[in-house]
């Protein structure tokens, strides 16, 4: 059982928003409000260029092979969590919070983790696998419970 206390984070984020929320009751009843928040758009790859794939010759004479496409829907998912980890990174040098719980999707928590530096990442008390980022706060709060109570 992991216990939010009075004053520590949450972070809820994807690979377009992301939401800096703070506990302000104690360890039974959470009130989770907004510290704050962002998104981003990102439309789907297909949106972000149409130009055709690339050509390579590895070999002068040889034959000419299709460079695979970027997915830059991902790319820029993968620069947001940089944005949200240097976000984490100022606050968590600025004292702003004594300890955090981060809620994002596989994908997304992974980019986080590999992103943050290690004096904030020494302040991360959970990390939960869940996409939450489209729920009312009351709803977090209510999993986040769920999940913490597990562990």
């Amino acid at each position: 059982m992991i216990l939010l206390k009075q004053g520590y984070w949450v972070l809820v984020a994807d690979g377009k928003k992301m939401v800096f929320l703070r506990n302000n009751e104690n360890t039974k009843d959470y009130d989770l409000r907004v510290v704050w928040h962002q998104s981003m758009e990102n439309p789907p790859s297909r949106e972000h260029g149409t130009d055709r794939p690339g050509r390579a010759n590895s070999v002068p004479g040889a034959r000419r092979a299709a460079v695979k496409e970027s997915d830059w829907h991902q790319v820029e998912e993968t620069k947001f969590a940089q944005e949200v980890a240097d976000i984490l990174d100022h606050a968590a040098e600025d004292g702003a919070f004594e300890k955090i719980v981060i809620v994002a999707p596989p994908k997304a928590l992974g980019d986080l983790r590999a992103a943050i530096k290690p004096h904030t990442r020494a302040k991360v008390l959970a990390e939960i696998p869940s996409t939450l980022t489209n729920h009312p706060i009351e709803k977090i709060e209510h999993i986040l419970k769920t999940e913490l109570d597990q562990m």
